[in-house]
């Protein structure tokens, strides 16, 4: 007897959700055994007088006991990490168990609270498996957003206690673009930037951040019997607005901050519905100077965003170069 293809179908998806179920209860429970584990380490560490002597002492004998019986997960190295995880979260309620095991090491791994807290917000609200929440720390996403902006702005976005109120709350300034793959000693058009960035649109959409969504490629704009063409359009749902991506492979130059603001004007005047935000343009360049920006656009201006891009991860030394370079700015201000 033939079985229709949408039983198969549906029978199939009741499977492969059941198994994903599975895995999901698995890890949540995985990540309470470890807490829990933790708990009993710590508060019996506590009992010792040389806290830190009894405390070694107690890792290892532990270790020697339970790993040939239970195997490397519970090694004098995992079980010290255990010890970690429940000193870093007290609170049984804060331990997130959609986030798993992997999610916490790598937050383990974070060197203060603020950026703990930062991604464990992030993932969590923004359903990262492990390996992107991984890239997010490894390209610096929250050093990134304090060039242009306070720890208690970023905390109070990811908290989801307050929605961003203008570009410069969501978008990156550099834009890190190293899961394309292109080689930064090749010569490349915009046009192969712009395929590439389709083609990873998935990764790309991580990296512009919270609430974009895409909307089409080289948009056709017609103005009385001249056409131009946006290279890439979305939408965010938080901003509520229009956002135009422009792709340039040189250095800015005023006249490409111009042709996007007639973009910008166009979106705003026959696009946008009335209860929409105005649209925000965003300049995605190999290389830019930040007076021509400064003195191309208005001073109250909220709607262009110039920012660089980078075809692979920064450095902690890049990092924290672009950290003095902002603080000399603001020393000279």
């Amino acid at each position: 007897m033939p079985i229709k293809p949408e039983l198969l179908t549906s029978v199939r998806d009741l499977i492969t959700q059941a198994r994903q179920q599975a895995v999901r209860a698995v890890d949540a429970e995985r990540v309470l055994l470890y807490w829990h584990i933790g708990q009993v380490i710590l508060e019996e560490e506590q009992h010792g007088a040389d806290r830190a002597a009894y405390g070694s002492s107690l890792i290892k004998g532990l270790a020697a006991e339970l790993q040939p019986q239970f195997g490397s997960g519970f090694s004098g190295r995992q079980l010290e990490r255990y010890r970690q995880f429940y000193r870093l979260f007290p609170i049984a309620s804060a331990v997130r168990t959609q986030l798993s095991w992997t999610h916490y090491k790598t937050l383990l791994s974070l060197d203060s609270p603020e950026k703990r807290e930062f991604y464990l917000a992030e993932a969590t609200k923004n359903n990262w498996s492990a390996r992107q929440m991984e890239r997010q720390v490894n390209s610096h996403l929250f050093e990134r957003l304090l060039l242009s902006n306070d720890v208690a702005a970023v905390l109070a976005v990811a908290r989801q206690e307050k929605l961003p109120t203008e570009a410069r709350d969501i978008i990156k300034d550099p834009m890190v673009l190293e899961f394309l793959g292109l080689k930064r000693e090749a010569a490349y058009y915009e046009r192969d930037l712009e395929t590439a960035l389709i083609t990873h649109l998935q990764e790309f959409l991580l990296e512009l951040g919270n609430g974009f969504s895409f909307v089409a490629r080289q948009q056709r704009l017609h103005l009385d019997g001249d056409d131009f063409f946006v290279d890439l359009v979305f939408y965010n749902r938080l901003l509520q607005c229009f956002v135009l991506v422009e792709i340039k492979t040189d250095k800015l130059t005023h006249q490409d901050l111009g042709q996007l603001q007639m973009y910008v004007n166009y979106y705003d005047r026959l696009e946008k519905l009335p209860h929409e935000n105005p649209t925000i343009g965003i300049l995605l360049c190999a290389d830019k100077n930040d007076a021509v920006v400064k003195i191309s656009l208005p001073a109250d201006n909220q709607t262009i965003v110039a920012s660089k891009y980078q075809m692979y991860l920064p450095t902690q030394q890049q990092l924290l170069a672009e950290v003095k370079k902002e603080l000399d700015k603001l020393d000279q201000s």
